[in-house]
């Protein structure tokens, strides 16, 4: 060891550090818990600048009931047969052009046909005056409202009967409104009263048949059954409006419009039904 050092002469004293220089002790903190921060269950802080609704899922619309449900497509076949007449009705009013000389053209080639077949024209007679008849017709729907009587199913009875009678109403009321006139020919092979537009026979026909259906329906028609009924419903609504036509007593659009109307008629009263009547019962079963 050198002998200038301090260390070396073990009575002399080491000289004091100045302030400046010397050390000061840091404080320790005391222990404690240790505390864990979880930052996945922290929430954030709304911004200074204004609030955060919380957010919400939209709620789920209520479902429609089933009557609803089941009505939705009648009520748009009822809406789209209402909208046909009614342009139909408004371009015979206004004796569009157009329209008229195709219901001149058609109407006159069919009577010529007419006139050199007195046979055939001798079956459209049988078909439009007894099978097909608006007698005929109101004889099928007095049955019908008769047995729906007998089953006590006294509402559903009246609500056909009165739905024809009222159908029946709206052909009278429409035929002296437009009060069109039906052809003329120098060789008519058969001969109608009232006005034209719209066809009785095809109307009264149309109304019939949609409601007997309809009934056959709620009774649980299936299978055969239900396809029988659908094609004599058919053929008996398109083919006394063809007879209609080959007999000369009637412009097309006559019968065009008694589809259209007697559709649209016999759509709304079942769809009125369905939810006056079976929504209300469903409801309170």
């Amino acid at each position: 060891m050198d002998r200038g050092s301090p260390l070396a002469d073990p009575g002399r004293s080491i000289p004091e550090t100045p302030d400046s220089i010397q050390e000061t002790p840091v404080p320790m903190a005391a222990p404690g818990p240790v505390h864990r921060i979880h930052r996945a269950q922290e929430w954030p802080e709304p911004p200074t600048g204004g609030m955060i609704a919380p957010m919400s899922s939209p709620r789920p619309s209520p479902p429609a009931s089933p009557a609803h449900r089941s009505t939705a497509g009648p009520v748009r076949a009822t809406a789209a047969l209402a909208a046909a007449s009614a342009v139909l009705l408004i371009l015979v009013a206004v004796a569009w052009p157009p329209l008229l000389s195709f219901d001149r053209w058609a109407a006159e080639t069919l009577h010529r046909s007419a006139v050199r077949e007195p046979g055939f024209v001798h079956v459209n007679r049988v078909l439009t005056d007894w099978v097909w008849d608006p007698w005929t017709m109101r004889i099928l729907i007095a049955v019908a409202v008769l047995w729906l009587w007998q089953r006590r199913e006294r509402l559903l009875a009246v609500w056909v009967a009165a739905a024809t009678a009222l159908g029946a109403l709206l052909q009278t009321l429409l035929k002296s409104a437009v009060g069109r006139e039906r052809p003329q020919w120098p060789d008519p092979v058969d001969s109608a009263h009232l006005a034209a537009f719209p066809s009785g026979h095809a109307m009264t026909a149309t109304v019939a048949c949609c409601l007997l259906l309809w009934l056959v329906r709620l009774h649980g028609a299936q299978g055969r059954l239900w396809f029988w009924s659908v094609a004599a419903a058919v053929v008996s609504v398109i083919g006394v409006g063809l007879t209609r036509l080959y007999l000369g007593v009637h412009w097309p659009t006559d019968v065009l419009a008694g589809w259209l109307m007697g559709a649209g008629w016999a759509a709304f009263s079942i769809v009125l039904y369905e939810r006056l009547v079976r929504s209300r019962r469903s409801r309170r079963d």
